[in-house]
């Protein structure tokens, strides 16, 4: 029987994921990297899973859990299902009122402080940053305040994700138009480049910010970051369970420097995870003060 290109791929899907399954590969998931699935969106492990599953030449997600958990090459497969599971919604200066906060109520008045001790250093952590549009806002930010001062300063924009493959498109800083359906065209045509397939970030820009894989579960590769002023995870602990939240909050606390400032996404707040930050209230954000 003859069949087409779609009928095959059709043909060669998993089959539905059971119950069982979902638990089994929910669970797994959690233990690897602390994203909690709830089972309302077990529609969601089938729909990005399934693919995967058959390209793997498998039938089931039972083989495909018994190859996370016992084959030789288990630990290769693992950034493929931490591309599956995360979200990477992301864009240059989202969330502008937010960034008008930070700017005018923590980083300026951050900078004036170093500025006082002599100190012309600052330390920032983007946790999650996807494919790298937060911690080059940032740096833009740094360029546009500092301006010809910037070249005295020692700024170090840490950026730390999950998924290698997003990692690999923040370090390459080219971006497509998609990521600047947020950007003031004027820092579009100052800060990149038109090239092949896209925009390039600039090596002035670029120079200030570093990227790490890291995953928020591995407790003791956080440890090892270097402290910071400054702590951006925007739309991450969402997805995280309450105790992961704990956890990861606990990290970000350690991470702080005495003064330093968490920054959340707008849904997101620490109400029932810790009493150990301040809230701070400013015009269109909310940040938590290292106490």
């Amino acid at each position: 029987m003859n069949t087409s290109p779609v009928t095959s791929f059709l043909l060669r899907k998993a089959s539905a994921i059971s119950d069982e399954e979902f638990i089994q590969l929910r669970d797994f998931i959690y233990a690897k990297c602390g994203i909690w699935i709830d089972e309302k969106r077990k529609y969601l492990i089938q729909n990005r899973f399934e693919g995967r599953v058959a390209k793997l030449g498998m039938k089931t997600f039972t083989e495909y859990l018994k190859f996370l958990q016992y084959d030789a090459n288990r630990d290769k497969e693992l950034p493929f299902v931490f591309e599956l599971i995360t979200t990477n919604e992301t864009s240059f200066f989202r969330d502008q009122k937010q960034l008008d906060a930070f700017t005018d109520h923590i980083l300026m008045p951050v900078l004036a402080q170093q500025r006082a001790k002599n100190r012309f250093e600052l330390s920032i952590w983007s946790a999650g940053c996807s494919s790298g549009e937060e911690p080059y806002t940032l740096a833009m930010i740094l360029a546009e305040k500092l301006g010809p001062e910037l070249r005295k300063w020692r700024i170090s924009i840490q950026g730390c994700d999950i998924s290698l493959p997003m990692l690999a498109k923040a370090k390459s800083g080219v971006y497509s138009d998609y990521a600047f359906k947020t950007t003031p065209e004027a820092m579009r045509r100052k800060y990149f480049t038109p090239v092949e397939g896209g925009f390039k970030i600039s090596p002035a820009v670029s120079s200030m910010v570093s990227f790490q894989h890291l995953n928020l579960n591995d407790a003791a590769a956080m440890k090892r970051l270097p402290k910071s002023q400054v702590v951006f995870c925007r739309n991450v602990i969402i997805y995280f369970d309450t105790a992961m939240r704990k956890k990861v909050v606990s990290a970000f606390y350690d991470n702080l420097q005495p003064g330093g400032y968490l920054i959340l996404g707008h849904s997101e707040t620490l109400h029932g995870i810790t009493m150990a930050f301040a809230p701070k209230f400013f015009p269109g954000a909310v940040a938590y003060l290292k106490s």
